[in-house]
């Protein structure tokens, strides 16, 4: 039987976005050649919340783009079922920008390897910093760390970690735990 604890939810989410929202305005000022990238699926719609919550403090838009890394991935053709690719909407060249990569969960570090691999189709970026809601500690295969996070959660490798967002249907912003 699975059992779910629920780690974070409204209005505890809006705090933590609210804390790293200034916490990227305490290291980037002014935004400048700086660009913000949410990894397909789910690090979208926080890499939306993000944004929006940036938009309002500073009173302008810092560029916001989807990346899929789905065919970057290093189990990509190993699977039985093989993987749905996602959309990828990237409008502007991160060529020499500051990349804000912005996920929902960190686990083993793999997608957001992929997602480096994506990125440089777009250029190559000066610095890229990894932003996370939901830091899955004991989890990496691969030596991968958030320049900022939301909340670090200690794991079994048999749990996971199941965000809600109200964008994709749910009755309620939710982040639980699960197994």
């Amino acid at each position: 039987m699975n059992q779910q604890r629920l780690i974070l939810s409204s209005p505890l989410l809006e705090i933590v976005v609210s804390r790293l929202t200034q916490q990227l305005i305490e290291n980037y000022q002014n935004f400048a050649d700086t660009v913000i990238l949410g990894m397909q699926p789910r690090g979208i719609y926080f890499a939306e919340r993000v944004s929006r919550e940036l938009s309002r403090t500073l009173n302008y838009d810092v560029p916001l783009g989807y990346l899929d890394a789905t065919f970057y991935r290093d189990d990509f053709r190993r699977r039985d079922t093989p993987l749905r690719p996602n959309t990828t909407n990237v409008p502007f060249i991160i060529e020499n920008k500051r990349v804000i990569l912005i996920d929902d969960v960190l686990a083993t570090g793999r997608m957001v390897r992929a997602a480096l691999d994506a990125m440089t189709a777009f250029g190559r970026p000066r610095k890229v910093e990894l932003l996370v809601l939901i830091d899955r500690r004991y989890n990496r295969d691969l030596p991968i760390k958030p320049d900022y996070t939301g909340m670090r959660v200690n794991t079994l490798e048999s749990q996971q970690v199941l965000v809600e967002w109200t964008e994709q249907g749910a009755d309620a912003d939710r982040i639980w735990l699960v197994g």
